[in-house]
């Protein structure tokens, strides 16, 4: 398990990460969302020892990663999959962490099956490697200890389709074992399919966390019509907090009650259900809108 306790990290006057909060469980994949320049990476690099935080205390399964002895048997870590050494080659990569780590030489090998590696792209230097197989190169390094967390920033960047699924499974039977899983990803598709949990950070502090099915089944009611600005002026007449979606509204009010209201003003309606089959992708638009940033000179220090 992870917990993050009013975590804070402060460069100068600004504030990068801001009193955030939440738990990833066992068992459980927490997907960790936010627009650039949220404060994502840096909470993640918080985590893991390489910055230090202003105020606040992340431990992982009640430890903080800097008390851990050696600490890739208990937390893998895949914060950066082209920060590796340009002129080794994957198997030596993967060896010094083997040796790093004090684990048997039959782990290499395995590990390189398990991440769909195979001998002739171990034997290749990194620097002919393509993202993808950086990608994958750096989940054998973050598997290899066989750790019981997992703390990710986008590992399916440069995957191909078949990569992402493989990506996908892997995970799923990581936590479905026993396993934590944080994980970091701007493909929205493919945390609303893994994820159990969201956390939703933007300007650095928390907008929304709780379960997937929770956080999706309280977005309220999509609905659509060829007269929109109509139908809002009846929902705001009847005391409903409306916001404009894709050619339709996001009603924070019941299919019954809107459809109700549409029907008196005689508006007439080509679509009605309940929001959370809008998807993440919608939910997630929606939570960030106000949090956003468009100052890219802000976005190095809080990414």
């Amino acid at each position: 398990m992870i917990s993050v306790e009013s975590l804070t990290k402060q460069y100068g006057p600004f504030t990068a990460v801001d009193h955030v909060s939440f738990t990833a469980e066992t068992g459980r994949v927490t997907g960790f969302l936010g627009p650039n320049g949220a404060g994502k990476s840096t909470t993640m690099r918080v985590m893991v020892g390489l910055t230090p935080a202003s105020s606040g205390r992340v431990t992982v399964s009640g430890r903080s990663y800097r008390e851990l002895v050696n600490p890739g048997l208990e937390v893998g870590v895949l914060l950066d999959a082209s920060a590796q050494h340009a002129g080794r080659t994957g198997r030596e990569i993967l060896t010094i962490a083997q040796q790093t780590m004090g684990l048997p030489r039959a782990r290499v090998a395995e590990t390189l099956a398990r991440v769909g590696l195979t001998e002739d792209e171990a034997a290749r230097r990194v620097r002919d490697y393509s993202l993808g197989m950086r990608q994958r190169l750096g989940l054998a390094t973050a598997l290899i200890g066989e750790p019981e967390v997992l703390i990710l920033d986008e590992p399916a960047n440069g995957l191909d389709p078949a990569g992402i699924r493989w990506m996908r499974d892997l995970l799923r039977g990581f936590a479905d074992a026993g396993g934590t899983v944080l994980l970091s990803s701007h493909l929205l598709h493919e945390i609303e399919v893994i994820a159990d949990d969201l956390v939703v950070i933007g300007q650095g502090k928390i907008v929304a966390q709780g379960s997937k099915s929770e956080l999706l089944a309280a977005a309220g009611t999509l609905v659509r019509t060829a007269d929109v600005d109509r139908l809002a002026r009846a929902l705001h007449e009847a005391s409903v907090v409306t916001s404009p979606i894709d050619g339709g509204l996001r009603v924070d009010a019941d299919p019954e009650l809107v459809g109700e209201t549409a029907h008196r003003a005689g508006v007439v309606l080509r679509e009605l259900r309940p929001a959370d089959g809008a998807g993440l992708e919608e939910m997630f638009l929606e939570l960030t809108a106000l949090t956003s940033r468009d100052d890219t000179a802000r976005e190095g220090a809080a990414a």
